[in-house]
């Protein structure tokens, strides 16, 4: 009989949660606010959703429903054993680099990481512990977002600090969406795509930029946590240290509160003053925000910038890759992105990059006479879900 696993994915703005047997999705809860009103939207695997509007008071308390939720649905019974829950962890530390089974060392080194990753930790700490409250003596796993990047040497993850100081501290660049950019790489390699110099830009509300080498992760945009990089929808993407303190200074924020402003209030959401929703963005921007220009035009300037970083750092590359919710989705971004990038021997096809993704999990959006361009649908849960298994030994 193939694991039934619970998978949790807690955000910032929503929670969602995926009921699997073995690879294949049974069902997904998705609870989000619509009009100052907690709704979960129940979506079956025949592609039927329906929306139930419960006593849902708060997104952090939804996790306490899951289980009533599906056994309502008749997916499980009160007798239903599940094998694991799975939670995908975003922290700094060698520690979390891995994936491990929730033991009372993995909550000890949480709650540790609590304080290094105040943004990220706490939220994935609580959803962990509640659902093996609810689930009682169901083991649950964290998996690692970091862990794919571990392929890279020690000269594309060490700051330019002292390295006593590094290590002892474990400030590193750590880099994450290791779990899209690895489920990329595998389609790739399933599909028997080009994957020799590759460079992955994995765009949605955070965003980063890859290099693959043979499908193994070589740098990465992001480091000691997902602020650095490129600009996103509320994160500010690399920023002068000093220039940081000097916000820290004006606004009178210090520590978590200064992460916490660069994190949530700068990027897309900072410059345009109005939202971080690049749709948003692009529908002010065309009735004449300038404000908004100059948001999408930094947006698209940044990722560029990324892309030629990591084409020097790979010393040339053979394909480019967009990936997540603005990448798989958004034809214009793709387009502008690509406009700049002709001096590495990319051209967009228009037509096929209209088209996207219409079925399958790739499309190719390159002109012929340029080196080859994919989209390629993320699939980090699946990649959640090979690598529990691989963990437990089946």
């Amino acid at each position: 009989m193939e694991k039934l696993f619970l998978v949790t994915n807690p955000g910032s703005s929503s929670r969602k949660y995926a009921l699997y047997r073995g690879d294949k999705a049974i069902c997904r809860l998705h609870f989000e606010l619509e009009e100052r009103e907690i709704i979960c939207t129940i979506k079956h695997p025949d592609g039927m959703k329906r929306k139930l509007v419960g006593s849902f008071r708060k997104l952090t308390e939804t996790v306490k429903y899951v289980k009533e939720i599906l056994e309502n649905e008749n997916y499980i019974n009160k007798n239903t054993k599940l094998d694991a829950v799975l939670a995908r962890v975003v922290a700094t530390g060698d520690y979390f680099s891995r994936d491990h089974l929730v033991d009372r060392e993995c909550l000890a080194k949480l709650e540790v990481a609590k304080k290094r990753t105040p943004l990220h930790v706490p939220v994935v700490a609580a959803e962990i512990e509640e659902c093996m409250r609810r689930f009682d003596g169901t083991p649950a796993i964290i998996i690692s977002d970091s862990a794919f990047h571990t392929s890279r040497d020690k000269v594309h993850t060490y700051y330019a600090i002292d390295l006593d100081l590094a290590e002892q501290a474990e400030i590193k660049k750590y880099g994450f969406h290791g779990l899209s950019v690895g489920s990329v790489a595998r389609c790739m390699k399933a599909a028997k795509l080009n994957h020799g110099k590759v460079i992955v830009c994995h765009i949605g509300s955070g965003s980063s930029v890859t290099a693959l080498q043979d499908g193994c992760s070589f740098d990465t945009s992001m480091g000691y946590t997902p602020l650095e990089g490129v600009m996103m929808a509320t994160r500010c993407g690399d920023i002068d240290a000093a220039a940081a303190l000097a916000i820290g200074r004006k606004l009178k924020l210090e520590g978590e509160k200064l992460e916490e402003y660069l994190n949530k209030k700068s990027g897309l959401l900072g410059v345009s003053g109005e939202s971080d929703d690049m749709r948003d963005v692009i529908s002010l921007r065309d009735d004449g925000d300038e404000r908004a220009k100059l948001a999408y035009d930094m947006y698209i300037y940044r990722l560029q910038r990324a892309i030629g970083q990591m084409a020097a750092s790979l010393q040339g590359v053979d394909a480019l890759v967009f990936t997540a919710t603005i990448g798989e989705r958004n034809s214009e971004i793709r387009r502008d992105i690509i406009a700049g990038l002709e001096y590495l021997g990319f051209k967009v096809n228009d037509t096929r990059n209209a088209d996207g993704l219409t079925e399958g999990r790739y499309c190719v959006v390159s002109d012929a006479q340029s080196k080859p361009i994919y989209v390629v649908q993320t699939d980090e849960t699946g990649e959640m879900i090979r690598r529990a298994q691989s963990l437990l030994g089946h």
